[in-house]
Order: C-alpha cells, then sequence, then structure tokens
C-alpha cells in the first residue's frame, strides 16, 4: 500500500505572498505602486470586455452601473495574489525619485 505524504505546511516551505511587501519597503509607496497596478488591470480588463452588459438575461442597467466596481475588485484581487510585476517595476521608480528629491 503506497500512502501519500502530507504537504509540508512549516513556515520555511511557504513562500512569502507576492502581494506582502517586505518590512523594509516604505509602506506609502508600497500602497500607492498596488492602487496604480491595480487601476491599469482594471482598465486592462474592461478593455478585454470583462462586465460589459449581455445581449440577453442581463442585469439592465444595474449590472452597468456596478460592473466597474466589480472589474476594481477582481484587479485587486489579481494585484493581491502577485499581479503581473507592475507595483514592483512602480514602486522602485518612486523609490528613486524620491531619493533624487529629498
Amino acid at each position: 500500500m503506497i500512502t501519500a505524504q502530507p504537504p509540508d505546511f512549516s513556515a520555511r516551505s511557504l513562500p512569502q505572498p507576492a502581494g506582502v511587501a517586505p518590512p523594509a519597503r516604505d509602506a506609502a509607496l508600497w500602497t500607492a505602486a498596488q492602487d496604480l497596478e491595480t487601476a491599469f488591470l482594471a482598465e486592462m480588463l474592461s478593455a478585454a470586455g470583462l462586465g460589459a452588459p449581455r445581449d440577453s438575461f442581463g442585469g439592465g442597467a444595474g449590472e452597468e452601473q456596478f460592473a466597474s466596481f466589480l472589474r476594481r475588485e477582481q484587479a485587486g484581487a489579481m494585484v493581491r495574489s502577485g499581479g503581473i510585476g507592475l507595483a514592483e517595476t512602480l514602486y522602485d521608480a518612486l523609490k528613486e525619485g524620491g531619493s533624487e528629491h529629498g
């Protein structure tokens, strides 16, 4: 009989979640970078047609009104789970820009 080994869920075996900033980062800049990535992804989801009204059995005007909220939340979830790496690039650019002026 073959028995499967249970997964190792100890802290050393799990990678740090991609959306979590390391403690050394400036929290305000990291939050701003994540917000910008969220806005970018929400626009990309909109361009891809997510939340577009359906021809039949749609939610009518209410669906159209709340589709942007759905896209924003889905984009935020994407960023919290690692996103596309844009927040990291934006953070680095904001950090460099701040060090040049101050």
